[in-house]
């Protein structure tokens, strides 16, 4: 008796379905693509019962006529390729002729359409997958398609559905995504008879990015442009404040399609770097055109994911490009906001001046040295709030700075380039240290003592638990070890030695415990000095932990709080 048959064809329509339709969302996201690729000017959606009722998309595209309109029904029947080799020239949304007929498998519905050249057009409708009737009707220009009872005819399906809130949630996030690209179109989207989102047609995209992210991040966002052989990119970045625990605002554009990649998602957070917190994600919008040859989108029925031909370089064009953006604007705000503030006051005469920070580690007893050179971008120190936060008067407003986040990044990047370099500066100790750790961190710290002497860490094993810690680097003079060595252990027991993300962990946390507390009470001079190095670093907006190091108050907020404008 044989054991392998062939599958009949209800089954096998509904099998494919359930890889092209998931959710209510999977419908609406396959006849938005239609709809696009029919060069709509406007698209409706309309849904019920958060689309397990009834979804309907009308478009003013091009429409189908009667025979076209029993093809499209039909799997694999497509207008969009012919032949193999069209895979790699893909320049539409839709191309595999699934959507339709996976719809009409696990559904109610019915297609109404009209061609421009036609007075009237046609419906059709379906049930389950079967072919109900045609008939000839009047209707405007375009397509109109109706989709009830989802998976009716699929009750173990239909039981993973989530309630109707949270099905429209998930339709909402898919219209959102589709409708940000394509500014020329007018898009609407209806639930129960009632407006939920309208995005005009505009030549503005800045105008679609309110719409939809809000006015205030909208304004605040950066906009940069790539383009390289057979590459263009433009992108609107939001500052690293606008940052959110989701990455629900990550919006990633390949030729017009939507896609969700890994891979992309991390080429972004590493344009961001160290200005973002770990587990934060931007808000960015980003839109690359690229030629079809040079990727594959026939990757998953969703048409999300895409494989580059050489994605190590679009990798790098990505995080450049964001990399550059940010710098750039940041430097700008400097030059703006800082260049040509007054000079710190002087001195009262016979008073002798404070010991500057000479190096990134200050408050060292020894002889006071000449007074650093303060530039004149320096903001002008005007207090210290709580031992924490310096005061400065910029240009056109009030600065904030944490001084605990402003000293770190400087003592991260110091000890960066020392080791990048092979100069890490590194003192012995006259008199070693005597470590106690507990039997795990001290079978770890044993094993690692190569590794922690790259960094300038000399520990000797003196048997049991307990270490000699014999040099240390010079700008972590004032560390607790103890404390210090048992939070780097974690960072160690996962490291790689020539992963760049282990070692800046691990100089993440040696710039942490080496850098001036928020409490410790700094001179005037400090301050100012503490500014003066901050400015030299490579990224003085942000700790190396993501955190801001400094908020800005412009003068206009200023007079807002205080109700001196409106």
């Amino acid at each position: 008796m044989n054991h392998i048959r062939i599958l009949a064809e209800k089954v096998a329509s509904q099998i494919a379905a359930g890889e092209v339709v998931e959710r209510p969302a999977s419908v609406v996201r396959e006849l938005l693509d239609n709809s696009i690729d029919a060069g709509a000017g406007r698209i409706r959606v309309s849904v019920e019962g958060g689309g397990k009722r009834q979804i309907r998309v009308a478009d003013d595209g091009s429409g189908m006529s009667k025979d076209d309109l029993l093809l499209c029904v039909e799997r694999h029947a497509t207008s969009k390729i012919k032949s193999v080799s069209d895979l790699f020239a893909i320049k539409t949304l839709g191309f595999r002729g699934e959507a339709l007929p996976s719809i009409a498998s696990v559904s109610k519905m019915d297609v109404t359409s009209r061609p421009v050249q036609d007075l009237s057009g046609h419906r059709l409708k379906t049930a389950g997958g079967r072919l109900v009737s045609i008939e000839e009707t009047g209707c405007p220009t375009g397509t109109s398609v109706m989709v009830r009872d989802l998976f009716y005819n699929v009750p173990a399906r239909k039981k993973f559905l989530r309630t109707p809130g949270t099905e429209m949630d998930h339709i909402t996030d898919t219209f959102s995504r589709w409708a940000l690209p394509y500014s020329e179109i007018d898009f609407r989207l209806e639930s129960n008879n009632q407006t939920l989102l309208h995005f005009p047609a505009t030549e503005n995209q800045r105008y679609r990015l309110s719409t939809l992210l809000g006015r205030r991040v909208a304004d605040a966002m950066l906009e940069a442009t790539e383009k390289t052989d057979g590459l263009e990119i433009d992108a609107y970045l939001a500052p690293w404040e606008f940052s959110r625990k989701r990455g629900d605002r990550v919006f990633f554009y390949i030729n017009g399609r939507n896609i969700r990649d890994r891979y992309l998602t991390r080429a972004i957070l590493e344009g961001y770097g160290q200005r973002l917190m770990k587990g934060q994600y931007p808000q960015i919008a980003v839109f690359m055109n690229i030629d079809p040859s040079e990727i594959d989108i026939n990757v998953h029925p969703t048409k999300q994911e895409v494989r580059f031909h050489n994605g190590r370089i679009v990798f790098q064009v990505i995080v450049r490009m964001i990399e550059r953006c940010l710098s750039s604007a940041f430097k700008g705000f400097l030059d703006k906001e800082f260049s040509g503030s007054e000079p710190p006051p002087p001195f009262p005469a016979g008073e002798p001046p404070q010991r500057p920070f000479s190096t990134p580690i200050p408050f060292r007893e020894e002889p006071p040295e000449a007074e650093p050179r303060i530039t004149k971008d320096v903001p002008l120190v005007i207090g210290n709030l709580g031992n924490t936060y310096i005061l400065c008067q910029a240009r056109d407003g009030l600065l904030m700075v944490d001084q605990h986040a402003a000293h770190e990044r400087i003592v991260y990047e110091t000890l960066k380039k020392g080791l990048l370099k092979g100069r890490l500066q590194v003192q012995t100790l006259l008199i070693p240290k005597e470590l106690e750790f507990s039997l795990k961190e001290a079978k770890i710290l044993n094993e690692s003592s190569e590794l922690l002497s790259r960094f300038g860490i000399e520990l000797e094993h003196f048997g049991g638990n307990t270490f000699l810690l014999r040099a240390i680097p010079v700008l972590l003079e004032r560390v607790v070890w103890e404390d210090f060595l048992s939070e780097l252990v974690p960072e160690i027991r996962k490291s790689r030695p020539e992963d760049n993300r282990t070692i800046d962990e691990i100089l993440s946390v040696m710039a942490c415990h080496g850098a001036v507390r928020g409490g410790h009470t700094l001179t005037a001079q400090e301050m100012t000095h503490l500014l003066s190095q901050l400015l030299e670093m490579d990224l003085p907006s942000n700790c190396p932990h993501g955190r801001p190091i400094f908020r800005y108050l412009h003068y206009q907020e200023i007079e807002k709080m205080f109700k001196r404008s409106v």
